[in-house]
């Protein structure tokens, strides 16, 4: 098999059961989207794998080391870049702007354009699911978050418009920023 049959065989069974937030589907389908979305960038399959594998070491037992060991150091490097410190000694929502501000600076401090192809695929595919909901049920939707303020999402999701602003000549960028938009309006 291939790198990236290898990866969506991984990622499928470490997230076997896993549903997504809000929307109740398959966890897999995420990751699943995120790779076609850096699809559409790029054609370097370490890229690709690592947006199916974004959130293995996050979300699941799975650890840095055996996605360096059965995948390779730069598609682990590219993991770590999108797996955040979910500090499990702390509340999720006592923790959430702490893990936020961090990643945003990690992002912010980095000159690979494959770890930003990565984070707009993973965001894209975020704010495509959080639009739907927002268009299905409005406001609401901010109760299923462990952030439950709004103009704090606003800021995460229009701080990540400006930090991948390189990469606005591509369509997935456009999109990103229109839904952005759509569902926070301009930035303050």
């Amino acid at each position: 098999m291939n790198l990236l049959d290898r990866a969506i065989n991984y990622a499928t069974e470490k997230h076997s059961g896993d549903i997504r937030k809000m929307e109740g589907t398959p966890y897999i389908l995420h990751p699943l989207e995120v790779a076609a979305i850096v699809g559409t960038i790029t054609r370097d399959e370490e890229i690709i794998a690592a947006a199916v594998l974004h959130d293995t070491v996050e979300d699941t037992d799975a650890t840095l080391s055996e996605i360096m060991e059965l995948f390779g150091p730069r598609v682990a490097e590219l993991v770590a870049g999108e797996t955040e410190d979910k500090r499990p000694y702390m509340l999720p929502e006592a923790s959430w702007r702490i893990r936020k501000e961090e990643s945003l600076e990690a992002l912010e401090k980095s000159d690979d354009i494959a770890e930003k192809i990565l984070w707009l695929g993973d965001k894209l595919s975020n704010i495509r699911s959080l639009h739907r909901a927002w268009r299905r049920y409005g406001d609401t939707i901010w109760e299923n978050f462990n952030q439950k303020d709004p103009v704090e999402h606003a800021w995460y999701y229009h701080t990540i418009a400006d930090l991948l602003s390189e990469l606005d000549d591509q369509d997935a960028y456009i999109e990103y920023a229109g839904l952005v938009k759509e569902v926070f309006g301009e930035r303050d």
